[in-house]
C-alpha cells in the first residue's frame, strides 16, 4: 500500500530513487515504514503487535520478516529504534525491560549480517525527539528535549539537530532520573521515587487503585482527583531539565503526553513558581508528527 503519494507522478519518479526504511520496535506495538531517501515521503508502512511475552528471538524473527516485505532494490540503509538502553557508537542493545530476555544483543550487527545493508539502531525515544526536533514542533529550535509518555516514560535531547548521547550512549533517560527520593506511590523494579513512576500511564492507573478509586482510571487520561499533584510532578520535571539544559521547547508524546498536554496551562503556571527568577522558560508543546518513531529511525542514516 503506497500512502502519502500525492500524484501518479510521484510514484513513477520515486522508483527510480533510492530509500530508507525506519523501525520502530516497541513492548506493545511494532511499527516499520519505507521512505523516500529525498523527499522523506513515506511509501509504505506496516504495524504489527510485538507479543513480548514470545521473547526476544520471536520478536527479531517478526522484524526481518517485515523488512523483507517493504525492502526494495534500492534501499540503502535501515534506522532500527528500540525500547531500551543502546551503547553508542557500537549499536549494542544493553537491555529492553518490556521484552524478556533482550539483554546485550548486538543488534547492529546482528541485522548488517543477515540484511548485508548498513544499520544504525537507537533508543526509540532519542528517535522520537529527533524526527520532533528535525520535523516536527521542535524545528527551528537549538536545544529540543523530546519525553515519551505511556506505559513507561522515555526522553531524548538534541542539539543543533543531532542526538546527544553523552559518553556511552546512555544520556536522556528521563524516566529514570529521580523525582521524590523516598516512597513514591507507585513502585517498578528501578530506583524508587524516578520521574517513571510519577507520570506514566502505568502509574496513573496504579494510583487510582491505591486511592480505591480504580474506576477514575481512563487510559491515557489524568483523573481529576490526582490533577493538582500530576501538574506540580510534570512542573518539577521540566524545572530541572530547564535548569541542567537550557532547551528552547519540551514536546511531549505518547497517549499520557496527549492527556497533559490538554492542561498545559496549569503545568506552565506550576512551571513559573519553580524555575530560578529571569531563567527563559522552554515552551511545553504536544507532539506534532503522527510517526514521530519511525521518521526519527529513518533519519538516524541520514
Amino acid at each position: 500500500m503506497i500512502i502519502k503519494i500525492k500524484n501518479l507522478h510521484f510514484l513513477l519518479q520515486s522508483s527510480s530513487m533510492s530509500s530508507i526504511l525506519g523501525c520502530d520496535l516497541g513492548g506493545t506495538k511494532c511499527a516499520i515504514a519505507r521512505y523516500n531517501a529525498d523527499s522523506l515521503e513515506v511509501e509504505e508502512q506496516k504495524q504489527w503487535p510485538t507479543k513480548a511475552e514470545r521473547g526476544w528471538q520471536h520478536i527479531f524473527d517478526d522484524l526481518l520478516s517485515y523488512i523483507d516485505c517493504l525492502q526494495r532494490e534500492d534501499t540503502t540503509t535501515i534506522g532500527i529504534g528500540v525500547p531500551g538502553l543502546v551503547r553508542q557508537p557500537e549499536g549494542n542493545v544493553v537491555n529492553m525491560p518490556n521484552i524478556p530476555n533482550a539483554k546485550n544483543i548486538a543488534l547492529k550487527k546482528q541485522m548488517e549480517d543477515h540484511l548485508k545493508l548498513p544499520v544504525i539502531v537507537d533508543n526509540d525515544a532519542n528517535c522520537f525527539a529527533l524526527a520532533e526536533a528535525r520535523m516536527g514542533n521542535g524545528k527551528g529550535h537549538k536545544v529540543v528535549v523530546g519525553i515519551t509518555m505511556g506505559t513507561g516514560v522515555g526522553g531524548g535531547i538534541v542539539i543543533n539537530g543531532e542526538i546527544f548521547h553523552g559518553a556511552h550512549g546512555f544520556a536522556g533517560e528521563i524516566g529514570h532520573m529521580l523525582l521524590v527520593p523516598g516512597d513514591p506511590p507507585y513502585y517498578t523494579d528501578y530506583l524508587r521515587g524516578e520521574v517513571e513512576q510519577f507520570l506514566s500511564g502505568t502509574s496513573w492507573r496504579e494510583r487510582c487503585k491505591k486511592a480505591k478509586r480504580p474506576k477514575d482510571y481512563l487510559e491515557g487520561e489524568v483523573c481529576a482527583f490526582m490533577h493538582a499533584d500530576v501538574f506540580k510532578e510534570v512542573a518539577w520535571l521540566c524545572t530541572n531539565l530547564t535548569h541542567l539544559l537550557d532547551p528552547d521547547v519540551i514536546v511531549f508524546g505518547g497517549s499520557a503526553g496527549w492527556a497533559l498536554m490538554r492542561h498545559i496551562e496549569h503545568i506552565e503556571k506550576e512551571l513559573e513558581q519553580w524555575v530560578l527568577p529571569g531563567t527563559p522558560l522552554p515552551e511545553l508543546k504536544m507532539a506534532e508528527l503522527e510517526h514521530a518513531a519511525t521518521l526519527g529511525a529513518a533519519l538516524l542514516v541520514q
